[in-house]
This record gives C-alpha cells, structure tokens and sequence, in this order.
C-alpha cells in the first residue's frame, strides 16, 4: 500500500496519499506531483487501493502533515476522515489536485493551484489557509449546499462537479425523508414534515409540513444559511 520515498532536501514531514483514481486517470501529473514533493520535503508515499486503505493510512500518519493527491472525492474522503478523528483545527491538509476536469470543481473554487506543479510547491511553501466546515447532526461532512427534496436530475444529465460527489447523499436523504401523505399531516402533497433547528431556535416542527430546507455555509466566519419554505 506505500513506500517510503529517499529523504528530500526539505525538513518538512510529509505523508503523500494518492487517490487510486488519480493514479488512473493521470499518472503523469502523479510522477510529477511525487517529485515536486519528494525533492523538497522528508515524504513517505502511500497508495491505498480502497477507501478503508486511505483512511487507515491517513490515521497512522504520526507527526506527518498529510497531502492528498486526487480529485474532489479523494478530498472529501480525508476532509471527512480528519474530522472524525477531531484533527482538522490542529493540523493542516494539503491537496495536489488530479483527476478529470468535472471532478476538481471544488479544488479550484478553493483556490488550489491547477498545474501538479504549482500545486504541490504551494503545498511545500504556501500560506496556511482556515476554512470552516459544515457538518449533519451525525457528524458527516457537508460538502456545498445540502437541499431537501433533492434536486430533479434528467436520466440522460451528466452528472458533474459538486453534483456527482452529492448524488449518492441526495439519493439517501430522498429515501429518508419521504413527503408528507396527503391528510396525514394535513398538509398539501408535496410537504415534508420534518423538526429544523438552528442555533437551539426551531424554525419548523413536524405539526407544519414544509415544501423544502436548504442548508448552505457563507464561507467565512463559521455562518450558514438556513431556508425553510413554506
């Protein structure tokens, strides 16, 4: 699953994980994001080949800061992995972002350097960035914008970005958070009688069914948008 890579020039301790996609889908920007790195710091290479495999090796990685080389899944696997683990205030996460262009939509919204190069030498050299994070009440890690119903997709939609990391999730909340039946709730067809809390204030209870919920964070200073519809 890894191997230990010559000691670079740098005193940095790196733990570089690769995402099997990304070894498949661009093994030369890969090459080149494990040189970049292994000349500058002290790196320990590791290739998981599943997803119990990447969280086992993000769990043994002692003192080393971790970098993550894949796409937006790959991060949202060790986003979510750091957080169970209550690492994520005190650490720093690095991602070389490799994969296919629909699937490095969120990289780039943050920022992360395009070219393997650039970014793994922003992952040697560049400024540590806090950013928050949204999370459901079991803990799981909210990628973007969660909204209730799902979004209607088309058979035949391609299914890109923010979207396709999203589908499986949407597809289970669709599953357990069925509409109200007609008179049941008394309620029109088409309601959801769900109880929605934010900040210990209730905004709707299961007595008033709504049309919709959107959860979506503001980006800075820890805030998040909650719309009930009504």
């Amino acid at each position: 699953m890894s191997a230990a890579e010559p000691p670079g020039d740098g005193d940095d301790q790196l733990l570089v994980v690769i995402d099997p996609v990304a070894r498949r889908t661009d093994g030369e920007s890969v090459r080149i994001a494990k040189d970049v790195l292994s000349a500058g710091s002290h790196a320990k290479i590791c290739l998981p080949d599943t997803p119990e495999e990447f969280a086992r090796a993000l769990s043994r990685r002692g003192s080393r800061r971790p970098v993550v080389v894949g796409d937006d899944h790959a991060l949202l696997r060790a986003v979510a992995q750091l957080h169970r683990e209550r690492e994520l205030a005190a650490g720093v996460l690095s991602l070389i972002p490799v994969g296919a262009a629909h699937a490095l939509e969120v990289a780039h919204a943050l920022g992360v350097p395009r070219g393997a190069v650039a970014a793994a030498r922003t992952a040697l050299d560049g400024a540590v960035r806090r950013l928050d994070l949204l999370v459901d009440d079991s803990d799981g890690v909210v990628l973007g914008r969660l909204c209730i119903p799902a979004p209607t997709l088309l058979a035949d939609a391609p299914h890109t970005g923010v979207t396709a990391v999203w589908d499986t999730c949407r597809s289970l909340m669709t599953s357990l958070v069925r509409p109200a039946a007609p008179g049941a709730s008394g309620g029109p067809q088409g309601t959801y009688r769900l109880r929605v809390e934010a900040d210990g204030v209730l905004l709707s209870d299961l007595d008033a069914p709504v049309r919709g919920v959107s959860v979506h964070s503001q980006g800075g200073g820890g805030l998040a948008d909650v719309v009930v519809r009504t």
